[in-house]
């Protein structure tokens, strides 16, 4: 099983889709205001421009899910070594990145990651 999904093909594909006409800008600019939110103050800057509105407000906001995880389950990740503490502690979760504009409120998911014990050994390997 692989242990990241990379959904840069579908970024591409749907802003060639908006450029095209076939989507409307309010199709893709729809972050919910929690999301919005996270991105403005915990989120990582990407030093990209906004694919929509060529704003320097694009960030990645990380969010965490696993059976095992408990109160961390769907939790956004806001401090420094956060993730590297959770795959000490459980055998497996995911962490889903998104790319979150707080200017113009796009967002797309742009990657899937498996971490904790069980993945450990094939990220060193």
């Amino acid at each position: 099983m692989p242990s990241h999904t990379d959904y840069a093909l579908a970024r591409r594909a749907l802003l060639r889709d908006l450029r095209r006409g076939v989507i409307r800008t309010e199709d893709v600019c729809d972050a919910h205001p929690e999301l919005v939110r996270a991105a403005k103050h915990v989120g990582e800057p990407t030093g990209r421009p906004c694919p929509i509105c060529a704003e320097d407000t694009l960030r990645l906001v990380s969010y965490v899910y696993g059976d095992g995880l408990r109160d961390a389950n769907g939790r956004c990740l806001t401090a420094e070594g956060e993730l590297e503490r959770l795959a000490r502690k459980h055998d497996e979760f995911a962490r889903y990145v998104v790319e979150v504009c707080h200017d113009c409120r796009w967002n797309h998911l742009t990657r899937r990651e498996l971490h904790g014990r069980a993945h450990r050994a094939r990220r060193v390997g």
